[in-house]
């Protein structure tokens, strides 16, 4: 299923002239250096194609032939492009690599003997073939360029002076698709496509994985004697995919993972989606997963906040669109891909969970703090806030419940818990205050958490924990969590400028074993109240009034408890959190 979608991706780009994606049988490809000749086949230079970009020098990309499957071990040629090694035949020696000389030789070999398969003739190809003939390879060493060329090591591509790349050439480019058209090979049924056509031993690299080898890896592969091989076949053999199919699903998914407005990281899974046809929702559907874009992160914050309100309020037109949706998670694994979750669903479908998934998300908060792409929500609960720290299933885990509608993995639960810990007393650097501890993110993730696994238990509850302050709510995490967050207030409103409050030191105790430490911060507060009856009189009868509210709630019940369990002790985080949002929220009665 996943090759064949990504097929029809590809059937549907290349039918389109301003897609930008190779057509069958070419790539496109970074090239630093071209190589340039005269009609008749004599060394001219070296021509550099790089331009600054950010720092950097980027190579000029163009359309090239393809070899149609990975080089492997073996050796194999492209079709006038390749390293110094394979086109001119001279052994690129460094402190890391230094090959052999006979190797060379063979590879050089395969250059030419790939470019004197074309049948025909015509004035570019006699130049290449008059070229290689007899290189100078004395005269190509004094080139300007030549240093950075042989340091680099890259791919070069033959030109011909005063007409540019060999490969615009349109007569070379009839013999190229007339090469294509020979079918050498013996032909066996695809199975992505049905149909009689010559197998490969080794599909083409897919690029663009974080992780994965620079050089590529295969989506589908066999290693010789693994264990895997049966009935006499080998490589490609053993799942035979046609050469048309394999170029056309990775030359696909290399679109998407290049540069890709449908492409986005999430933990260790790089994550492409695409649609059935071309949809608005295809490209829009990277606002709820990614983070504003560097270039421009004010327009795409507007672009995001637009595109949340018009979910939420019903005018982004899903609702009877039933084109099918693919989204697909890939991790490496040495030199091959494995997929970490594939979904398929309707726009419609999708469309509706990512707009429960914002719903469950939903919380007060500060006026800059609105958009939660999910890459921002799982950096909150790693170390230092660094992707290298999620948990590598978490990621995958809490993709497919926003996108099948099932409850958040408990782990994330736990995660998230976890981390409020470990940073309740974390300062910043600079200033030395303290930071949130329970942030607008790790919060959101907790209610979302909570009640979603409230309403898959019972569908009649549609929430539990509200998006701001609930005074009627009664669990005893909740209201815990209200209390200390009005013992920090009083305690801060007591005592001004304090370096480190009672979250700092009692956080973590107070949310998971109560009992331990909750009767010594109400006689901490009694402290703290004396001193605010005698400064601020109307501060402490505001005060002394809440206390008393949350504390009926409580004592009346079960006092406080020895201990909470995990799902209380989210309910704490989020008690707390309303509570300290709600002290900060201008109202006309405070």
């Amino acid at each position: 299923m996943i090759l064949q979608a990504l097929k029809e991706y590809y059937d549907r780009k290349a039918a389109d002239p301003e897609s930008g994606i190779a057509p069958p049988g070419w790539e496109r490809k970074a090239i630093p250096f071209l190589l340039v000749i005269t009609k008749d086949g004599k060394f001219v230079n070296f021509q550099d194609t790089r331009e600054a970009y950010e720092n950097k020098l980027l190579a000029k990309v163009f359309l090239v032939p393809s070899l149609g499957e990975k080089k492997g071990n073996g050796i194999k040629s492209n079709l006038f492009w390749e390293n110094l090694e394979y086109a001119l035949g001279i052994p690129v020696v460094s402190e890391k690599r230094n090959p052999d000389p006979e190797r060379v030789v063979e590879q050089h070999a395969a250059f030419k003997q790939r470019i004197s398969q074309l049948q025909g003739e015509c004035t570019a190809l006699t130049a290449v073939k008059s070229f290689l003939v007899k290189i100078n390879v004395a005269e190509i060493q004094r080139d300007p360029l030549w240093q950075e060329v042989y340091e680099l090591n890259q791919s070069i591509l033959f030109a011909i002076s005063g007409y540019g790349p060999i490969t615009d050439d349109s007569e070379i480019k009839a013999l190229i698709h007339s090469d294509m058209k020979s079918s050498p090979r013996s032909k066996a049924c695809c199975l992505v496509t049905g149909e009689s056509d010559e197998i490969v031993s080794l599909e083409p690299p897919v690029k663009g994985i974080r992780g994965a080898p620079p050089t590529g890896a295969c989506l589908v592969g066999f290693q010789k004697n693994s264990g895997y091989d049966s009935f006499g076949k080998e490589q490609g053999g053993n799942a035979p995919i046609g050469k048309t199919a394999s170029f056309s699903y990775t030359t696909a998914l290399n679109h998407l993972l290049k540069d890709s407005a449908q492409r986005i990281q999430v933990g260790d899974a790089t994550t492409v989606f695409w649609s059935e046809k071309k949809t608005l929702f295809e490209s829009d559907a990277l606002f709820f997963f990614s983070e504003p874009f560097k270039d421009n992160p004010d327009q795409n914050t507007e672009a995001v906040k637009a595109l949340y309100s018009s979910i939420w309020n019903g005018t982004y037109i899903i609702s009877d669109d039933d084109t099918r949706f693919y989204i697909l998670g890939l991790s490496p694994n040495s030199a091959r891909v494995s997929v970490r979750f594939w979904h398929v669903g309707t726009v419609k479908e999708i469309g509706q969970r990512l707009q429960q998934h914002i719903d469950d998300l939903s919380i007060v908060c500060g006026k800059d703090d609105r958009s939660l792409p999910l890459r921002k929500l799982l950096r909150s609960i790693a170390a230092q806030e660094e992707d290298k720290n999620i948990p590598p299933n978490l990621a995958g885990d809490t993709m497919r419940s926003i996108l099948e509608g099932l409850p958040y993995p408990e782990t994330l639960l736990q995660a998230t818990v976890r981390r409020i810990k470990a940073e309740q007393a974390k300062k910043d650097n600079k200033s030395g205050k303290s930071l949130p501890n329970v942030s607008y993110p790790r919060a959101a993730l907790i209610k979302a958490c909570i009640n979603r696994k409230t309403r898959y238990k019972n569908p009649n509850i549609k929430e539990e924990l509200k998006m701001s302050l609930d005074p009627t709510n009664t669990k005893i995490g909740y209201r815990l969590g209200r209390l200390f967050a009005t013992l920090e207030k009083i305690q801060t409103e007591a005592s001004p400028g304090l370096n480190a409050t009672i979250r700092d030191k009692f956080y973590g105790a107070a949310s998971s074993t109560p009992a331990t430490v909750f009767g010594n911060l109400m006689r901490l507060s009694n402290h703290h109240l004396s001193k605010l009856e005698k400064e601020k009189t109307g501060l402490f009868k505001v005060r002394k009034k809440l206390l008393g509210e949350i504390i009926d709630g409580v004592e009346s019940k079960i006092s406080f408890p020895p201990h909470l369990n995990l799902e209380d002790q989210g309910r704490f985080a989020i008690g707390y959190y309303h509570q300290t949002q709600d002290f900060y929220t201008k109202k006309e009665n405070k």
